[in-house]
């Protein structure tokens, strides 16, 4: 098995002032470890030919394979190629394809094509081209002896595609094996508690390999491995699924590419319920991400955002003594809210949640972060206490997640 590195240079300005955020080393980055080729380097680098200089020779010395993203494009400030060519010691020649391409693209959409489009169509010399076919610049890739460099466009939409058409079976090509991976997605427990669990595996791993990744709520254990082919990769990956499974299989929610309430939406599908939402502190958040659910008709049935004490009595039925009592954010409020909603809308299950999200609004009694949800499910009332920390949207996030979670665990118990 032929092991190679790789470093991921992503070229514009507008990364380093944040103006968008560099999602292509994100995806680029999964890619690259499916195929188990470590990116052992980042970079960011401005529109700046010296810096980028610096930056394309620093990784020539360290690393197998150079990919960059982004200065494609026809303006001035678009350096990539340019800069690239004087790193390797190439001049710049026509590519009679790309220009072609380029001109139909142009007179096929009846626009007048500015002169510096033409600088789209020039390739360092000896390059192996690769066709955009959702955009005007081509990427292309330069062989040396001592690296592979990729050069790819910058915008999202084009990157992944010749990214997909034309890097992916060339990268592939260069093991002599395959790479195979499995994540087992966790929710309700903490990446520091799993880790700790299956500290023993991690200790002795080698083939396949597993690691621990928080996400927001969740713990996502990946299991790779590398083998001549698929059937024993699956094999050595079945073997440590197993016994991960038996350690902290309980909180295990799905195995594939499904999110938390994607596999909610399927498990309330599968049993024949209905769901209906009660917010006020996450503001419709949790809704929002249920009804990004493709069928998600079939069991979501309403949702109120019942910010103000007069909404959560006006549409869930919340009893003003409770509420004067205990206040909007409470156990007893919680209990309420998920037990009104149920009622009005006739659904197998409900979520309801109360709280604090801040940044203002706490008290000594009651901090900022402190959230109450109540899960109805199976003829049976849950309310959990929570203090969440972080801004605002954490919160108000965190709150999502766990709401999810108690209904996951609800419909498994």
């Amino acid at each position: 098995m032929i092991h190679m590195t790789a470093e991921i240079i992503a070229i514009g300005t507008e990364l380093l002032l944040g103006d968008i955020l560099n999602t292509n080393a994100q995806y680029l980055s999964r890619q690259l470890a499916d195929m188990g080729i470590s990116v052992y380097f980042q970079s960011v680098v401005g529109d700046n030919e010296e810096r980028l200089l610096e930056t394309l020779h620093r990784a020539m010395k360290r690393t197998d394979i150079i990919i960059t993203t982004g200065g494609l494009g026809p303006t001035t400030d678009d350096l990539s190629k340019e800069t690239i060519a004087k790193a390797l010691g190439l001049s710049l020649v026509e590519h009679e394809a790309s220009m072609k391409r380029l001109i139909s693209f142009f007179k096929s959409r009846h626009i007048s094509m500015a002169k510096s489009n033409l600088k789209q169509a020039m390739i360092p010399e000896g390059a192996t081209v690769l066709e955009n076919n959702n955009g005007t610049a081509p990427g292309f890739m330069v062989k040396t002896d001592q690296n592979i460099i990729i050069v790819l466009p910058g915008p999202p939409n084009e990157m992944i595609p010749m990214y997909q058409e034309s890097v992916k079976p060339i990268l592939e090509d260069l093991s002599d094996g395959i790479i195979f991976s499995r994540t087992l997605k966790c929710c309700g427990i903490g990446e520091s508690t799993v880790a700790e669990k299956i500290q023993h595996i991690i200790d002795r791993q080698t083939n396949p390999t597993i690691a621990p990744y928080a996400k927001s709520g969740e713990v996502h254990l990946r299991i790779t491995a590398k083998s001549q082919d698929e059937a024993e990769a699956i094999k050595l990956i079945d073997t440590m699924e197993a016994e991960v499974r038996g350690i902290v299989g309980d909180y295990i929610y799905t195995t594939d590419q499904r999110t938390l309430e994607e596999t909610v939406v399927d498990e309330l599908r599968e049993k024949g319920y209905t769901l209906s939402v009660a917010e006020s502190c996450t503001g419709g958040l949790l809704s929002g991400r249920i009804i990004n659910c493709s069928g998600v008709s079939d069991v979501y049935l309403e949702g109120f955002i019942t910010y103000s004490n007069e909404a959560k009595m006006k549409h869930l039925g919340v009893k003003k003594e409770i509420l004067d009592t205990y206040s909007a954010v409470s156990e007893e409020t919680a209990r309420a809210m998920v037990e009104g909603l149920v009622k009005h809308s006739g659904t197998s299950t409900g979520i309801a949640i109360t709280g604090i999200a801040g940044p203002t609004g706490g008290t000594k009694e009651k901090p900022v972060g402190l959230v109450y949800i109540s899960v109805y499910c199976g003829g049976k009332t849950i309310v959990k206490k929570y203090h969440f920390n972080g801004n605002r949207h954490k919160v108000r996030e965190r709150a999502v997640v766990q709401g999810l979670i108690m209904l996951w665990n609800e419909l498994n118990s």
